[in-house]
């Protein structure tokens, strides 16, 4: 593998090697669990998904952790509302976001660690900075004392100074400069609090994640990921809290994805632009929208919008409806038969996305030039199965193992997993159905109505289309 990626820390691509052979350890930012998460929200945890299944496509094991914020302001705020305790809304918005996560193929993380288990490990680092100069308490509160760390500013490009001019930081007396970010909350009335050498209280947000990567992957960690709205603060806290406790670098790699846009602005719950993941799921298959989450380049901004979502579904329709006229092919094969002449250009086709494929990944972790080698051999495969020279059955099998391959990486396809997120093969006979109804060859239009009555699935023939329902 010779992948290179784009590190905002350095501001530059560079190639990417795992700090310990054959071994990589990777940390993202998961859901502060208050609502569901929205369609924005999926991005990175889509993209970041991809990147690790390529790694272990290429014999790496990834240790991969994403971490769930359960105690915060807007933790609380939500609990007050909704008349519950701070952890009976996590424990319902932690499950929710498990089910949307599944439905959208996204693997389960090598440990989700949630902040409130973690209070021992989040305390001991308090103590460290403070025990080192870099944190101070002021009556129950501990702060982190900015101008003690000099590499302030270093991932996010900005000298303390300029981040002090642009910055709206809230006036607090209690704070040395205005810089100074919490570490420990003192205890307000009615709020969860914890046991520490303070006095009761609470973690400040950043710190939560620093103790949280520090215990699951170690001191320094190979990867750690974020969508583009938490590189600052959060993340610059990260690595000034985290760097100063341990004296190491905190993460060899930095790398953020884009937003995800609504008419030019960035989709979040505060502007009340978004929709939740589990609204887009229950209009449009999981493989299109992963499709559309990996059909530009992660470090750049995607409009969504009803149009922007139909054209990945069809798009992706191209995709499972080649699959599943390469699985028809591969069923109906002739036992010992061979085809007068092989295919060459099949079996180039499928050679150069193979190529292609790697090539494009490892440059940057370029899903959308990836995707169009897909398509390459998708579009070949069909021709191929149409010619007069008879069919070249190990060159449609080369192509479906390609095919498998990007689809344990992307899961755009379906092509082992369909039933996970829902009826792909049904929707293919559907599909060859209509084609059948088209070419009035109704012998076989009749013969897939048979089928999907096997399956329970009753078509109802409409002007608009097939419609379809199970059996009751």
């Amino acid at each position: 593998m010779n992948m290179r990626l784009y590190n905002d820390l350095s501001g530059r691509h560079e190639r990417f090697e795992p700090s310990r052979p054959g071994r990589v350890t990777f940390y993202t930012c998961g859901p502060t669990v208050y609502d569901y998460f929205h369609i924005g929200n999926a991005r990175p945890f889509i993209v970041f998904d991809v990147l690790r299944r390529f790694f272990e496509s290429k014999g790496l094991e990834v240790n991969f952790v994403q971490n769930f914020t359960d105690i915060d302001d807007k933790m609380i705020q939500r609990a007050e509302q909704a008349g519950v305790t701070v952890a009976e809304l996590a424990e319902k918005f932690i499950a929710a976001y498990y089910e949307d996560a599944d439905s959208l193929g996204i693997r389960r993380a090598s440990a989700n660690p949630r902040a409130t288990a973690e209070m021992p490990s989040i305390i001991e680092m308090i103590s460290t900075l403070i025990r080192k100069g870099h944190a101070y308490e002021a009556n129950g509160d501990v702060y982190f004392e900015v101008g003690t760390f000099p590499e302030y500013g270093k991932l996010s490009g900005q000298s303390p100074d300029d981040l002090r001019a642009g910055a709206r930081v809230e006036i607090d007396d209690r704070k040395r400069a205005p810089l100074d970010f919490a570490l420990w909350k003192a205890r307000k009335p009615g709020e969860p609090a914890w046991d520490s050498p303070w006095g009761p209280g609470r973690p400040g947000w950043h710190i939560e994640c620093s103790a949280m990567a520090r215990d699951y992957l170690g001191d320094t960690i190979d990867i750690h990921g974020g969508g583009s709205d938490l590189m600052f603060p959060h993340h610059e806290n990260e690595i000034a809290q985290s760097e100063a406790a341990s004296g190491k670098p905190f993460a060899r790699f930095w790398i953020h994805n884009g937003y995800l846009m609504i008419d030019q602005e960035k989709m979040s719950k505060s502007l009340g632009n978004f929709f939740t993941a589990r609204d887009v799921r229950a209009e449009f298959s999981a493989f299109a929208v992963r499709l559309f989450m990996l059909s530009a380049h992660y470090r750049s901004p995607v409009n969504f919008s009803r149009e922007t979502l139909e054209q990945a579904s069809h798009a992706q329709a191209r995709l499972r409806n080649g699959w599943a006229g390469i699985k028809f092919a591969l069923s109906a094969r002739p036992g010992g038969a061979a085809p007068r002449e092989p295919d060459a250009a099949l079996r180039e086709s499928v050679r150069e996305a193979r190529a292609l494929f790697d090539e494009r990944m490892e440059d940057d972790f370029n899903t959308a030039g990836a995707i169009g080698a897909v398509f390459d051999v998708i579009h070949a495969t069909n021709v191929s199965l149409g010619r007069e020279g008879g069919t070249d059955y190990g060159a449609v099998a080369d192509a479906a193992e390609f095919l498998r391959m990007v689809d344990g990486v992307m899961g755009i396809i379906g092509t082992d997993d369909e039933k996970r997120y829902g009826d792909a093969d049904m929707e293919a006979l559907i599909n060859e159905r209509h084609e059948a109804r088209k070419n009035k060859n109704y012998k076989r239009s009749d013969e897939i109505r048979g089928i999907l009555s096997q399956k329970g699935i009753i078509l109802e023939d409409t002007p608009q289309g097939t419609r379809w329902k199970r059996a009751e």
